[in-house]
């Protein structure tokens, strides 16, 4: 479809009724309408498997589903039927339900690296306990997040270190520090320069490159020689880099980790794992000052827990890890063949882990373009594509990848005439994409 004659105009309807409601629109930064071409951002009905579909009944080939949390298919069989048989069971109740222990079994198999684990229902929550944790166990005010990585809570200690940061005192900003991945002197020089200071280092184990060799080991010594805890947000690389996660595939073993996103496979489940000493401060079988951990009234709740023991037994006995990575490398190379063809090869890069691709859309300077993203987004879109990635899920077939290559293509032709112009404005149909994170709306 050419991109002119692809409209929207009940998403567009829905998409002014959401803002009149919801702040953002939306309820994920991520999700909002300013992250797609103006008047072309859908509202989705329902999806199924790779699939999803707007409320204008247009059908999409869809990645990064759910922000990354969907990876084995929206209504995924096994699944589905492991909550259904749960929500006639009751959902909550005013004791441990007896899947607190088999999900907490469950998990512990599959990432046999951490000793105890506790659930929550976002990645924020469990994230922000393992840093009040290290706080509780070393003694100490400071907290060092990993400059390169892009996101670990919405609350203080992390959003006040962004753009965002209305609303959050600098006496809370002050005490989170950064250091830069795949450097060890330079966090060293941190930690030496805060000596006795910093609590915790936080950090996702791998991102869109791999790590040095040698690098998380590197930064385990440093930990230890320095006394704070180690901490790996495997929110995005839990269950994606191997059923155990990153610390399972590089053999490197944190003192605390946080899982989520792919965990449920869209249902509101994340977990804190991590060794027992440090976890059982939050419980009550130590002598130490308690720490008030993790306290939520849905944390546990029996549908959310039998979806996440659900996905970890498909994603074992599927072999769904493996599965991710070459259908990530198969859409790797299709999408690169198609840029390259069209002239657009060094303007158009997909990036990242197989099974946790990106792309880059640069300008003709080689530098990122949120005005090239916009003009690619749009044919996409207009191809039946929906990609704010290219982050896959296991449910993709060979046609659904070769319609994205499709799209890719048709996207690259226009992409390289923007280029030939040295100017996209004509091809963007309104304002250009926003980044997420910026002061002003």
């Amino acid at each position: 479809m050419d991109v002119d004659d692809f409209q929207l105009p009940r998403s567009r309807a829905a998409n002014e009724r959401l803002h009149a409601l919801v702040p953002g629109g939306a309820h994920t930064y991520a999700k909002g309408d300013d992250q797609y071409p103006e008047n072309l951002a859908p509202v989705i009905s329902h999806g199924r498997g790779a699939h999803v579909w707007d409320v204008d009944g247009n059908r999409y080939v869809e990645y990064g589903s759910g922000l990354r949390s969907v990876s084995l298919g929206h209504a995924h069989p096994r699944v589905t039927e492991a909550v259904r048989h749960e929500l006639d069971r009751g959902s909550n109740f005013a004791r441990p339900s007896i899947l607190e222990l088999e999900a907490a079994e469950r998990f512990l198999a599959t990432v046999p690296t951490a000793e105890m684990v506790k659930f929550a229902k976002n990645g924020s929550d469990v994230t922000t306990a393992a840093v009040r944790l290290a706080r509780a166990a070393t003694g100490r005010p400071r907290v060092a997040i990993c400059a390169d990585h892009p996101f670990f809570s919405t609350d203080d200690w992390f959003i006040g270190t962004t753009p965002m940061d209305a609303g959050i005192p600098a006496a809370i900003t002050d005490l989170t520090v950064s250091f830069p991945y795949g450097d060890l002197a330079a966090t060293e020089e941190l930690l030496t320069h805060h000596r006795g200071e910093i609590a915790c280092l936080v950090l996702e184990p791998a991102g869109h490159a791999e790590p040095a060799p040698g690098y998380l080991a590197g930064l385990r010594e440093l930990a230890d020689r320095h006394g704070c805890v180690l901490i790996f947000d495997e929110m995005i690389t839990g269950l994606r880099w191997s059923e155990a996660g990153a610390q399972g595939l590089y053999g490197v073993v944190p003192d605390l980790s946080t899982f989520g996103k792919a965990l449920g496979n869209g249902f509101a489940v994340s977990a804190l794992a991590g060794r027992r000493d440090l976890m059982e401060r939050g419980g009550l079988r130590h002598p130490e000052d308690r720490v008030f951990l993790l306290s939520t009234t849905h944390g546990a709740e029996t549908h959310a827990l039998a979806a996440a023991m659900a996905v970890q037994t498909t994603y074992v006995e599927e072999g769904i890890s493996a599965r991710l990575h070459a259908l990530g490398e198969q859409l790797a190379a299709g999408v690169r063949e198609a840029s390259a063809g069209m002239g657009t090869g060094e303007h158009v890069a997909v990036r990242g882990r197989a099974s946790n691709l990106v792309f880059a859309t640069l300008d003709e300077h080689g530098q990122p373009s949120q005005e090239y993203r916009t003009l690619f987004l749009r044919r996409l879109l207009a191809g039946g594509v929906l990609a704010p990635s290219f982050v896959v899920s296991s449910a993709l077939t060979d046609d659904d990848i070769a319609q994205t290559v499709d799209a890719v293509a048709a996207a690259c032709a226009v992409y390289r005439k923007a280029l030939d112009a040295g100017d996209p404005t004509p091809w963007l149909g309104g304002r250009p994409v926003k980044p997420v994170f910026r002061r002003r709306a």
